[in-house]
């Protein structure tokens, strides 16, 4: 078997994408979107799991160990799924994402009395070699679910905008590495729309090229 092109070092930052094989939408409810949600959360740990409802009372009781791998940004759409992540061991993102994948296929193929794959091969991973590149990223993921005017898209999703712009109760993502970059919230926000709607009319002018 061939070795993955990227070779995912702990400490560092990955851009980490995949979508539904066929282009298949892969969320398909807020219910599905919760469970993958869920999912992201409580297959993240070095301990060996087995079920979401297995492994969430085994987190009551005290019983988890640190992660596999710290997120800083996330979005999810209803066929595709991107995240900015960094192992924190061996193997890191690897492990989590053979979890992720495999758990939520099994959860999606059992309700939708399919079989097979859900998702177009292994995942992909872009390694993030600069603190432009890392910044650019955040704004690229944070914002994949928002149009160039930073309107949300009527589609099902969701991702770390909120988290990274408001005051909430969700600590999810590690953000340091990025807010504390910037004075407050409020300058990431301009600056990450600013880069956001820079990258969507640069790919609009791309696919308009196709045409002439």
């Amino acid at each position: 078997m061939p070795s993955r092109k990227v070779n995912l070092v702990e400490g560092e930052y990955y851009h980490i994408y995949n979508r539904g094989v066929d282009k298949r939408n892969i969320f398909l409810n807020e219910l599905d979107l919760k469970r993958f949600l869920q999912s992201m959360e409580e297959f993240n740990t070095k301990n060996p799991i087995g079920s979401l409802y297995e492994n969430s009372f085994v987190k009551q009781l005290g019983g988890r160990t640190s992660k596999l791998v710290n997120f800083v940004a996330f979005c999810l759409n209803p066929n595709h799924y991107h995240f900015i992540i960094t192992p924190l061991t061996e193997k890191g993102i690897e492990k989590f994402m053979q979890r992720l994948g495999t758990g939520y296929t099994m959860y999606f193929n059992e309700k939708q009395k399919r079989t097979g794959s859900l998702f177009q091969g292994k995942f992909k991973s872009k390694h993030i070699n600069s603190n432009e590149y890392l910044l650019q990223a955040s704004s690229y993921v944070n914002l994949n679910n928002y149009d160039k005017n930073g309107i949300i898209k009527k589609s099902l999703n969701s991702s770390s905008w909120l988290e990274y712009t408001q005051s909430t109760n969700t600590n999810f993502c590690e953000k340091s590495i990025i807010l504390d970059q910037f004075k407050s919230k409020k300058e990431y926000e301009k600056i990450a729309l600013e880069t956001w709607k820079n990258t969507c009319e640069i790919k609009e002018d791309i696919d308009n090229l196709e045409f002439i």
